[in-house]
């Protein structure tokens, strides 16, 4: 059993909070620059079963699903991605044993989104050149109306 400091107790409440407030149904430290591998889903209709993962990993993923996705990352951007269906994923809890969650649909999706971040990925990467294409060309817009 791994040691989990009082640091990164108080990290994972704190990206709850600003997932929730988003609102997201997930949040990678790295998100939030602070570079942990960490993460905090809530994939949940009643948005009351928080998951804490420390070091996820996944160990397998069948199948295939296209979900739209969005991220707090690149705000205003929607798109469908595909992504295993099915995975499972191992973690350390906020106690710091080792645990494993299998899941399907919307938290598989959000599982495997949010450890991309961990990898330094965005879910825009996923698709084809000329829809990231087009994507940066928006964004780009974006910044010059704002600026």
């Amino acid at each position: 059993m791994a040691r989990i400091d009082d640091g990164i107790r108080r990290l994972a409440r704190d990206m709850a909070e600003t997932m929730y407030e988003a609102p997201g149904i997930g949040l990678a430290a790295t998100q939030v620059d602070v570079h942990l591998r960490l993460i905090v889903v809530d994939a949940s209709e009643t948005r009351d079963q928080l998951l804490v993962l420390i070091n996820p990993e996944i160990e397998t993923q069948e199948g295939s699903q296209k979900c739209e996705e969005g991220c707090l990352s690149v705000p205003g951007i929607y798109d469908r991605v595909e992504r295993a269906e099915h995975v499972v994923v191992r973690y350390l809890d906020l106690d710091g044993r080792e645990q494993a969650v299998a899941a399907s649909g919307l938290l598989a999706v959000c599982l495997q989104h949010e450890i991309d971040h961990l990898q330094g990925r965005v879910f825009v990467e996923h698709l084809s050149q000329l829809k990231q294409l087009r994507i940066r060309n928006k964004l780009a817009k974006q910044a010059r109306i704002t600026a």
